[in-house]
């Protein structure tokens, strides 16, 4: 399989890549790497992932050999057989996925952590296609995983714990039963 743009795509990927590990490392003490760091992982997957994908797909490629890394039959055999002969649909879905999990992570609060859970979900399945995708895959889920982390840091809870009312309370529906006194 021949990538467009030679040599670019995989600097971009390289570039962008590490910009995310980087960042992740700092972000748990820096709100502006933690920024940095959702913004290089926006441009990866809109850019370098569903545009590369789209550009491939009018290019006419089939993505025929994509699978031959990997260890497994099953996975090369399948991807053979099932991938290629209806790569539109397939690779049209996944651009759709990498399309909206890039803009969906620019989205603060729970919307970008749905996103990271995602891409991290993804990008631990590569694995599958070979050791090669191994050295992107395990520390970008590190990554991803760092960005997630500091992200819930920096979010409000949920839901605000419940107060229970003091032993004193005033209201009698808080009072045990025992405890009321009847009026005069």
């Amino acid at each position: 399989m021949e990538l467009i743009g030679g040599w670019v795509l995989p600097a971009a990927w390289a570039g962008l890549g590490l910009t995310i590990v980087v960042c992740a490392l700092l972000a748990s003490r820096s709100s502006a790497a933690l920024t940095a760091g959702i913004a290089a992982v926006s441009v990866l997957w809109v850019v370098a992932g569903a545009g590369a994908n789209l550009a491939m797909l009018l290019d006419g490629t089939t993505y025929t050999g994509f699978a031959d890394g990997s260890a497994i039959p099953f996975v090369r055999d399948t991807w053979e057989s099932l991938v290629v002969p209806h790569h539109h649909l397939f690779i049209g879905l996944l651009i759709a996925g990498e399309a909206l999990a890039g803009v969906l992570v620019l989205v603060p609060g729970r919307l970008r952590e749905g996103a990271l859970v995602a891409l991290v979900c993804f990008n631990a399945t590569l694995v599958v296609f070979g050791w090669a995708f191994a050295i992107w895959a395990v520390p970008l889920v590190v990554a991803l995983v760092l960005l997630l982390r500091a992200q819930r840091a920096e979010d409000p809870p949920l839901r605000s714990p419940r107060r229970r009312p003091s032993a004193g309370a005033s209201s009698a529906r808080h009072r045990s039963p025992r405890s009321r006194v009847p009026s005069p």
